[in-house]
């Protein structure tokens, strides 16, 4: 079910994606991408101490979730703020 959800969630980003590329720079684009796997890779971290705290338990797998918790925010925020600095790279007069 998990994974389902992401394929799903990564498919709408994609297009949503593509279609705003559309207008941007190869400047921005490559600081967007940059941005992207550094969301990508907190994710995948993320998710690698998840699977790693199943199999701990107890309180040792609640913290190991919340640890995981951590870096996938962590990662999100630093993507988050790639992307808006790439934003303002080709700003047109409006």
């Amino acid at each position: 079910m998990k994974a389902i959800f992401k394929g799903a969630m990564m498919a709408s980003v994609v297009a949503m994606g593509l279609g705003l590329s559309a207008c941007d720079s190869a400047q921005e684009n490559a600081a967007e991408d940059q941005a992207g796997a550094v969301r990508e890779s907190s994710e995948a971290a993320a998710d690698t101490m998840e699977d790693k705290a199943d199999a701990m338990g107890g309180a040792s797998e609640d913290a190991m979730e919340a640890k995981a918790d951590a870096v996938r925010n962590a990662g999100e925020a630093k993507a988050d703020a790639m992307e808006d600095k790439a934003d303002t790279m080709d700003k047109t007069p409006g």
